[in-house]
């Protein structure tokens, strides 16, 4: 859109009696309002190339710079270029070059960059007698605030770059399809170095383009340490730390300069406001020949008019930057999609800097092949225009991105790129396929990054997923699913990306044998505990006239089996000593494996035990309930002796006890209070099991002799149960059903008038009511079986007084 400045605009200056200070806090921080266009070339050598393209000025360049204004431009502008060399040493006055943009022939600056210049501007002057000396006047006095401009207004237009960069990101992807709009702008805001607001992607798809462009004073981020974009595009800093996801408030991140411009220009160039001029900071977006202004008031054209000051690359800066590459992983060029990522280089998505960007692939062979690059911030990375042609499965060495960063060139960074080779894969030596159970399977020799899926074909056809991943550049492991499959013949399918037909593997399944390392049986205990791998197989084994028969299975993380074999046999006068047990696999096989009986295990056999009931809380008007000798309530206190077989007991041991499911367990020790020693023989230990084993600890415990690592076998010590509490049992009549009332009923799985358990009238299970229709006591009791005991009976003592 054409600038143009009419009188009209004069009506809304800001050269009102409104005080300096309250205009500063009205300054606008966006940068909204567009201004007069400038177009800039600059020649070095035999080069010519537009601003656009040029992101450091060098001594000896040739500038052609002029105002682009529009024919029926009503206020004339004087377009000034100045050089500066420093915030103390003014510029001599022949630094200083002039054009009338009214006057044709007079419109255009041809100047070169003098040695010794550092920083160089523009600026926009409204044509009046004196302007051009009081401009030279200002810039000459005070020459630090002019730097300062310089290097602050170039840093805040390439941070404007890059929000109008990823503003008109947005704008495609929301034209092209909504549904894009989230994966394009987390993209956008990775490659550009943007804020995202991730809550903008929660609200209506038409809603969400607006919500993310919002804001945009508290968008754009700087780079880290508080280094400028200008530095950085300078070489003199070589790592970004942008964080995209940080806030101001977080102090993980900061926003750049941009935010706070308008504030701190308005203070900077409030020394040199006087009756004629202000100076007004405006930003220079360049694409082309073209420096697009943006300007965060409109400007004055009534005393003080406004001049405005326009920032310039800065001198000696420009190098080539040191860019990164995004990943260390190899990548798949033939992978649709695919980018090479790079890390923290927003200034090569957001200008024309970087340009002629070719992909160098080193062959195989040794040769070198040149793919065009393209800089693509909605997909966040480099994007290669690939010559499948010429490529076709030729193994790639090595791949550097090279280019021009404004009139030098530069290589780097390096990425691990690779070409699937559609024959290369091949199972790792040594890998069994072995059916029966999930096998891993480590295939060698492709790119790992071309492969696209994974499956699995049984010889009837049938065809699974495989679940892969990358284990090194030419590795992948493969788990196959292999648990319900046969041995035989197998086919492995590698598919991958360029490639119309997957890789064929042929995989013998196979059936693992049962490796056996060894039986240990203790003599006195029933059970053997055999160790190996694929233990599934055993049938039976014979060892000192005894047979054992397989148990509980257990398998190990790290890999093996452990077996449980048990005998009816007397294992007490077994011999001591090594041998050779006799094993029997389940198709009939035979084998051998190492046996070794030892001296019995130490254990303690329970002489005697006694149980306090919980005492009732006072005024408790609950039945009395009576419980089996072998039984007790979870708060009730266990007092128990056990004397130790095979062992002498000392201060160090313990008794540990347990939940029939160990899925509760204590020791009792001396030093912990829970245990006594009576001679060298006898133990006495006090429990309550609520306490040392928790709520959960329901159902038959088991106790055993634990002397340092070694265990001895569990013994049954008591039954726990939970206790519903019963308060009344009604009868209406001598004979006949009675009305039992309680809490926790549920607990009750029968309620019979004799203990006999198999005479108890059931409780339907889950009942939750508080009365039961319970048989009529017999001899002043009645008689539950608990869901927690259902062998045994708990005893009611009914009262002899009959209920209403």
């Amino acid at each position: 859109m054409r600038y143009r400045l009419t009188a009209a605009l004069a009506a809304t200056s800001l050269a009102t009696a409104v005080p300096l200070a309250v205009r500063a806090q009205q300054a606008s921080n966006s940068f909204d309002l567009a201004g007069p266009p400038l177009t800039m070339t600059v020649t070095r050598g035999e080069a010519t190339l537009p601003i656009g393209q040029v992101p450091g000025l060098r001594a000896g360049d040739k500038l052609v710079l002029k105002a682009d204004l529009p024919a029926d431009q009503a206020a004339r502008y004087v377009l000034i270029l100045v050089f500066l060399r420093g915030a103390t040493n003014p510029p001599p006055k022949n630094w200083f070059f002039r054009a009338d943009t009214w006057v044709p022939k007079k419109g255009t600056i041809t100047a070169t960059v003098p040695e010794g210049a550092e920083q160089a501007i523009a600026l926009l002057a409204p044509e009046t007698g004196g302007d051009y000396g009081a401009v030279v006047q200002a810039v000459r006095g005070r020459p630090g605030v002019f730097v300062r401009a310089a290097q602050d207004l170039f840093q805040a237009s390439l941070d404007r770059a890059r929000f109008d960069a990823f503003v008109a990101g947005i704008a495609r992807a929301e034209e092209a399809s909504t549904e894009r709009l989230e994966p394009v702008s987390t993209a956008l805001a990775g490659s550009l170095a943007i804020r995202l607001d991730a809550a903008c992607l929660s609200r209506p798809r038409a809603l969400q383009a607006a919500c993310l462009t919002q804001n945009r004073e508290g968008m754009v981020l700087q780079t880290g340490g508080g280094a400028s974009l200008a530095e950085t595009i300078g070489g003199t800093t070589t790592q970004f730390a942008y964080s995209l996801a940080a806030t101001k408030e977080a102090g993980a991140g900061l926003y750049s300069p941009y935010i706070s411009l308008a504030r701190d220009f308005a203070r900077l160039f409030g020394v040199f406001r006087s009756a004629s001029y202000q100076y007004a900071p405006a930003l220079a977006v360049s694409h082309g020949d073209r420096m697009r202004l943006q300007l965060n008031n409109p400007p004055s054209f009534q005393n003080p008019k406004s001049v405005l000051v326009v920032p310039l690359p800065a001198i000696g800066a420009g190098a080539p930057p040191t860019l990164r590459a995004g990943t260390r992983d190899p990548l798949c060029l033939l992978r649709p999609g695919q980018v090479l990522p790079l890390e923290d280089a927003p200034l090569v998505f957001a200008t024309d800097y970087a340009r002629d960007l070719s992909l160098r692939l080193t062959l195989a062979d040794g040769k070198t092949m040149d793919m065009p690059v393209t800089a693509d911030a909605a997909r966040g990375g480099l994007v290669v225009t690939i010559d499948t042609a010429r490529l076709g499965q030729q193994a790639i060495g090595e791949a550097v991105l090279t280019g021009r960063w404004g009139f030098d060139t530069f290589t780097g960074p390096r990425f691990l790129l690779q070409n699937g080779a559609p024959t290369a894969w091949a199972p790792k030596p040594d890998n069994a396929v072995v059916v029966g159970r999930d096998t891993p399977l480590t295939l060698q020799g492709g790119a790992a990054s071309c492969v696209e899926q994974v499956s699995l074909r049984d010889r009837a056809g049938a065809v699974k997923a495989v679940a892969w991943k990358a284990s090194g550049a030419d590795e992948i492991t493969a788990t196959l699913p292999l648990s319900r499959t046969r041995a035989g013949e197998l086919t492995l399918l590698v598919a991958q990306y360029g490639n119309a037909a997957p890789v064929a593997l042929t995989l013998k399944g196979q059936s693992e044998a049962s490796r056996l390392e060894g039986f240990t049986l203790y003599t006195g205990d029933k059970d053997g505990r055999l160790v190996g791998a694929r233990l599934d197989q055993v049938a039976k084994l014979e060892v000192a006239g005894l047979t054992f028969v397989p148990g509980a299975l257990t398998r190990d993380p790290g890999g093996g089996d452990r077996m449980v074999l048990t005998t009816d046999g007397a294992t007490e006068t077994v011999a001591l000593g090594i041998s050779d047990a006799k094993v029997t696999l389940a198709d009939g096989r035979t084998t051998t494996v190492r046996a070794t009986i030892t001296p019995p295990r130490p254990r303690v056999e329970l002489i005697s035990r006694n149980v306090d009931p919980p005492a009732p809380a006072p005024g408790d008007a609950a039945l009395p309930l009576t419980l089996p000798d072998n039984v007790l309530s979870q708060d009730a206190r266990l007092t128990f002796s056990a004397r130790a077989v095979n062992t002498r007991l000392s201060a160090a041991d313990a008794i540990e006890v347990a939940t029939a499911d160990d899925s509760a367990s204590a020791k009792l020790t001396v030093a912990g209070g829970g245990l006594q020693l009576l001679g060298g023989d006898v133990a006495v230990a006090t429990l309550s099991p609520r306490a040392l084993l928790g709520v959960g600890a329901v159902g038959a415990i088991k106790m055993r002799l634990v002397q340092g690592d070694l265990a001895g076998e569990w013994q049954p010590l008591a039954r726990v149960v939970r206790l519903p509490r019963i308060t009344a049992v009604a009868c209406p009549a001598a004979t006949g059903a009675c009305t039992l009332t309680g809490e926790q009923l549920f607990l009750i799985a029968g309620v019979a008038a004799e203990a006999d358990p198999a005479k108890a009238q059931a409780v339907p299970l889950g009942f939750v009511g508080e009365k039961l229709d319970v048989p009529h006591p017999a001899n002043g009791a009645l008689f539950l079986k608990l869901h927690d005991a259902p062998g045994d009976m708990v005893r009611v003592t009914v009262p002899t007084k009959r209920g209403k």
